[in-house]
């Protein structure tokens, strides 16, 4: 009878725990904003239309047209090391777009510009191809502070002739959006609407209808608790790489601490000794 009870209060114990663990997450997800890039990326995914509107306004193009999107999209130097984008975009004139979303300063600095703008380029050059025919890209960072600090909405950055003062003309571009600039432009209101977390304070109905959907629809509060579930999950492995690589705990220590089952820790293990 004892350990009956026990089996029962030990279920109660673990479904209130779970319960809290739900709330806390659907408290998170009502605090999201799109210049969350986890909430942003999902809002954005196979959504041209919403991605259409950003590079029509921030690019002050009203005739692009999106044909293929990638978020969270890995890219990989010669040397193996990879970058995450958060979003990755192809025109109908075979241009490239990434935009990120930047909420820490440091993260969105020159070199990482440079960086993001140099991968793009070593990927998307076919064999073979001359590189004369090298795509436009664009490289795009929303910032949620005037990141280059000249208190200015949006800085264009492109390379040019010092001597001449002319642009150089390399297809390469790289442009910083400060979110924390608003005005009754596209470009305000924009920053506004990825700023707020009522998506019905929102300007645009396109990203009002993404962000109502992965806070408010039944459906889509479950995709994004996954996609939430997934992310964790993934830092709590990188988490464990990290102590596999110190050595200073065993592995069935590291699966207790990140509440990781041991069979994920081994696999883990076994990856870094196979590198």
């Amino acid at each position: 009878m004892e350990s009956v009870r026990k089996q029962e209060d030990y279920k109660v114990e673990n479904r209130t725990r779970e319960e809290q663990k739900r709330e806390e997450m659907l408290q998170r997800i009502r605090g999201f904003r799109l210049l969350d890039d986890d909430f942003m990326t999902k809002c954005f995914e196979e959504n041209t239309e919403a991605v259409e509107l950003v590079l029509r306004i921030v690019l002050n193009k009203p005739d692009i047209k999106v044909e293929k999107i990638q978020t969270q999209y890995s890219m990989k130097n010669i040397q193996g090391r990879s970058l995450r984008l958060d979003i990755y975009a192809t025109d109908s004139q075979g241009m490239r777009y990434n935009i990120e979303i930047q909420r820490a300063d440091k993260g969105a600095g020159a070199k990482r510009a440079r960086y993001n703008s140099s991968l793009i380029d070593s990927n998307i050059l076919p064999a073979g191809f001359e590189v004369e025919n090298l795509a436009e890209t664009y490289v795009i960072f929303i910032t949620e502070n005037d990141a280059i600090g000249r208190n200015q909405p949006i800085y264009h950055i492109d390379r040019y002739i010092k001597e001449t003062e002319e642009i150089f003309g390399d297809g390469s571009h790289i442009i910083y959006v400060n979110a924390a600039y608003r005005d009754d432009t596209e470009l305000g209101k924009l920053m506004h609407d990825f700023s707020v977390t009522e998506p019905d304070d929102m300007n645009y109905k396109v990203l009002s209808d993404a962000a109502n959907y992965y806070k408010k629809d039944k459906e889509g509060i479950q995709t994004m608790c996954k996609a939430m579930e997934d992310m964790i999950t993934d830092e709590k492995k990188m988490a464990a790489i990290r102590m596999l690589k110190s050595k200073k705990l065993t592995l069935e220590e590291i699966a207790e601490f990140l509440e990781l089952s041991l069979p994920v820790i081994e696999e883990l293990e076994k990856e870094q000794q196979e590198k």
